[in-house]
């Protein structure tokens, strides 16, 4: 993902690149590294002294959760506008982070996904939600996820209203056969080679079954939305859960 960003941002004329931070790569040019050339811009793996260095107006945060716990701190003590892709988080982490956004007033979004069409798989499914008894959620991505469920499935369920869904109960011959459970919905999860990003909601009802399925099929399908929320956290000083309120969902 890092390198993708790179490689979009070096096309925009309204954004430059001024620093890149990873423990990976140290001291490689961060565009020869994503294949559009020399940049002048090391990467280094001292975050608040590229922070302090560069002086960006906003930043980019895909790693892991572990990561993010340490490197949101710095984030705020530098006053940094924040799109934030990192997901593993906890429900109780991403308030606290909302919290901290807000009484320090500034901008950050913090999204499981970024492909606008899965905005708008997670968004068809809130609607479909109430029309079907039962529903059950697919995702699939490649072996180098850390978690599990995705935070995309994850925010799926929560936008439904899962009161209402029957949970058919059975024996399994193989423990976690049927899936892990998330407020009362079903969620399966594949890791496979050959994966990027992937889901399906799979709603059944009397007679008919309705899936509403996503694929993204390589990275740059993240990055419309990654310039979408860039550009709103530099105008708006304000916390974003997801691209919903953007795109004007919600």
């Amino acid at each position: 993902m890092g390198r993708e960003i790179v490689r979009t941002l070096a096309r925009e004329k309204d954004f430059v690149l001024v620093g890149a931070c990873d423990v990976q790569e140290v001291g490689q040019d961060a565009g020869v590294l994503s294949g559009v050339g020399p940049l002048g811009i090391p990467i280094q793996d001292d975050l608040e002294r590229v922070l302090e260095e560069s002086a960006p107006q906003v930043v980019c945060d895909f790693t892991h959760a572990e990561a993010l716990r340490k490197n949101f701190p710095v984030f705020v003590k530098y006053r940094m506008a924040m799109v934030i892709g990192t997901t593993g988080l906890t429900q109780d982490e991403i308030q606290n982070i909302r919290q901290v956004v807000e009484r320090e007033r500034l901008g950050c979004v913090i999204a499981p996904n970024f492909a606008i069409g899965a905005v708008l798989m997670m968004y068809f499914a809130r609607v479909a939600a109430p029309f079907f008894q039962a529903v059950e959620v697919i995702e699939y991505h490649h072996p180098q996820k850390k978690d599990a469920p995705s935070g995309t499935a994850l925010k799926t369920i929560e936008g439904m209203d899962s009161g209402h869904f029957m949970t058919p109960e059975g024996q399994e011959l193989v423990a976690g056969a049927r899936g892990g459970m998330y407020r009362g919905v079903r969620v399966h999860s594949v890791r496979l080679p050959g994966f990027v990003a992937h889901q399906e909601v799979i709603f059944g009802g009397e007679g008919q079954v309705l899936t509403i399925r996503h694929d993204s099929l390589s990275r740059s399908s993240f990055m419309p939305g990654v310039l979408l929320a860039l550009r709103k956290v530099c105008e708006a000083p304000q916390f974003y859960y997801g691209l919903e309120g953007i795109l004007g969902l919600e």
